[in-house]
């Protein structure tokens, strides 16, 4: 006898979740609120199962600031769950009216009507090197909001740098041998000083802990082979793949571009067909590193030293995808500017193409591994 279905909808926040079931027929009703622990809501799930007799317990919840250790204590409990992006749930424009019951039972309803679209969940090891690399790039941007805050106080007193190359070691020693007029200002900029020397040091030790753990994870061969294709190095390949996750959910390369959100925004009608910026949808770590790395292939393909190092000990296929790449991508840059396209739309277009070579790598490695085993 086939057991029935129970869809139970929940609005998790950080002290409370908000409960909603509903059975495979009939109306969505609301449960109510519990505290946000394992223990209560065990004691939800029992009397659910009480209540409605043997059946099989279907969850969903929105992505959100808890991260994912509710559907793992779910799953780890044989139960079924899911988590869905806020972005695509459907929203009726009518409704003026928002909060937490509504938001459990509006996620109910549409579960059971199959409406929601899941978000990828990465396994606990590639979720704690994601957060690793995340945590390198709060350090960059903290890091670039430091210079700019010294290069603003020097700004102000009229104070400027002759030298081509700030933040080298001769700009270093500019910066320490500056004299300020008063003894308040001279301890004003000692600390904006200090302060970008500690992002340097920031930056340096997070990039170290990226070098020394990425040969122990399980992605460390995908990371290797990302770093053969030109203007990937090692923290934009762990980037990719910690973000990213299984590429294998992608069955074609445009759907990688849609989910990066590179493909241009379209809104067309009729017989008329107007397409925009892209539409920036999806994962900004992934699209930010593949921007960056766009902008290698300015200048002509060519295998440089450091890139042949990165290439040593790597199949020939993936070699060859990455000149395949340096080739296309290369010449697609030039001609685009030739056409008067700016530089920055052109490393757009460049990245939305670069990410079908990292695609096409992905599968590669995936094939080789496969033979090998």
């Amino acid at each position: 006898m086939n057991e029935s279905i129970l869809y139970v909808g929940l609005d998790v926040h950080k002290d409370s979740i908000e409960i909603a079931f509903a059975e495979e027929k009939g109306e969505v009703r609301h449960y109510g609120k519990i505290k946000h622990d394992f223990k209560t809501l065990n004691k939800v799930i029992r009397r659910l199962i009480s209540k409605k007799g043997p059946c099989e317990l279907k969850f969903v919840y929105e992505a959100g600031p808890c991260g994912y250790d509710l559907f793992r204590y779910l799953t780890k409990q044989g139960l079924e769950c899911m988590i869905v992006a806020p972005s695509m749930i459907p929203k009726r424009s009518g409704c003026r009216i928002k909060n937490d019951r509504r938001d459990a039972l509006n996620l109910c309803r549409l579960f059971r009507a199959g409406e929601l679209t899941p978000v990828y969940v990465p396994t606990e090891e590639d979720e704690a090197m994601r957060d690793l690399v995340r945590s390198r790039d709060d350090a960059k941007c903290a890091e670039k909001r430091a210079k700019q805050r010294l290069k603003a106080f020097l700004l102000r007193h009229g104070i400027k740098y002759s030298g081509r190359s700030q933040w080298s070691k001769a700009h270093m020693n500019w910066l320490a041998d500056l004299k300020m007029n008063h003894p308040a200002q001279q301890i004003a900029l000692q600390e904006y000083i200090d302060t970008v020397k500690e992002s340097f040091q920031r930056v340096h030790r997070l990039t170290e802990q990226i070098r020394e753990l990425v040969p122990n994870w399980n992605q460390a061969h995908l990371v290797k082979a990302l770093q053969s294709l030109r203007g990937i190095s090692l923290v934009n390949a762990a980037t990719l793949v910690s973000e990213i996750g299984d590429f294998n959910r992608f069955q074609h390369p445009q759907q990688l571009m849609s989910y990066i959100g590179l493909v241009p925004s379209e809104h067309s009608s009729s017989d008329q067909t107007k397409r925009g910026g892209i539409t920036k949808t999806g994962n900004r770590f992934v699209r930010k590193a593949l921007i960056e790395s766009s902008w290698a292939y300015q200048n002509p393909a060519r295998v440089s030293r450091e890139l042949l190092k990165r290439q040593e000990g790597l199949p020939k296929s993936v070699c060859d995808i990455s000149w395949s790449a340096q080739l296309r991508l290369c010449s697609r840059f030039k001609k685009s500017l030739a056409k008067g396209k700016s530089k920055q739309n052109t490393a757009t277009a460049i990245a939305r193409e670069l990410s079908g070579f990292v695609w096409a790598i992905a599968q590669e490695m995936d094939t080789a591994t496969a033979k090998n085993v």
